[in-house]
């Protein structure tokens, strides 16, 4: 288990949001933080304090006005600490490697993997085919409706028919390198993790997985740990004194 750090763009600033609140229209999203600090001095720290596997997120559509503050931000932070970091939020087969000739490790991919619904395994294996799958995360951020936990996608707005369970995790390794996986229903609101969810993940645990979403103070984060047995890397956005929250970053970079 080791502590995975984020940068998190939208609309061209670094933020931190509900992540269930994000909407395409208007650009609107519930922030918890705004940070006066760019991308790029985030990076910075990152690698100071030589940390790796972060991700930087573009939380805006390509189709927003704000996306190319947003990707400039992006691109800055890749430059600082080239190698460093993984990046996702509009990759596909045609950008990917452009991506990862910025500084990117990994590109992070969603949106164009899971499509009306289903896994389009035709672009998957494009993707494979640009990049190479040891550079590839595929984001599996989900959603739980009913008994399971469904991927969603545009920015977790668009749920999908594609259940996370073991049997999708087995399926798509030959794909990728790693995978992320965002709890949305508590991505930004610091009120725990989601436990069954963590539980799926760490219960097949064969290739590396960084969970995010709910860890609001260090009893959450041993919480997980006992969880997780201690199987999953974590991210913590909201609930970090860096954005504003109450863990100590200090502590958790030496996790």
């Amino acid at each position: 288990m080791k502590f995975r750090p984020c940068i998190d763009i939208h609309n061209g600033k670094v933020k931190q949001i509900v992540g269930g609140s994000l909407q395409d229209k208007g650009d609107f999203a519930k922030t918890n933080f705004t940070s006066e600090m760019d991308a790029k001095t985030y990076a910075n720290k990152y690698k100071q304090d030589r940390l790796q596997g972060g991700h930087i997120i573009l939380l805006n559509a390509p189709a927003s006005e704000y996306y190319e503050a947003t990707k400039m931000q992006a691109m800055e932070a890749l430059k600082a600490y080239s190698g460093g970091l993984q990046i996702g939020g509009g990759i596909h087969a045609e950008n990917a490697m452009e991506y990862i000739e910025a500084g990117a490790s990994h590109v992070i991919v969603t949106s164009y993997v899971f499509q009306d619904g289903q896994i389009h395994w035709n672009n998957l294996q494009k993707l494979v085919d640009a990049v190479g799958k040891q550079r590839i995360v595929l984001d599996l951020s989900c959603r739980k409706k009913g008994d399971a936990y469904y991927v969603v996608t545009n920015r977790w707005q668009t749920y999908t028919d594609v259940v996370v369970n073991e049997e999708l995790l087995e399926s798509l390794t030959d794909y990728c390198d790693e995978f992320l996986v965002h709890g949305v229903d508590v991505e930004g609101k610091c009120s725990g993790v989601e436990t069954e969810l963590v539980q799926i993940l760490a219960d097949w645990g064969k290739i590396p997985i960084t969970y995010a979403g709910g860890i609001g103070s260090m009893k959450d984060l041993e919480s997980f740990a006992k969880i997780s047995q201690n199987k999953l890397d974590f991210t913590i956005g909201s609930a970090l004194d860096l954005f504003g929250g109450t863990i100590s970053y200090e502590i958790v970079k030496n996790l």
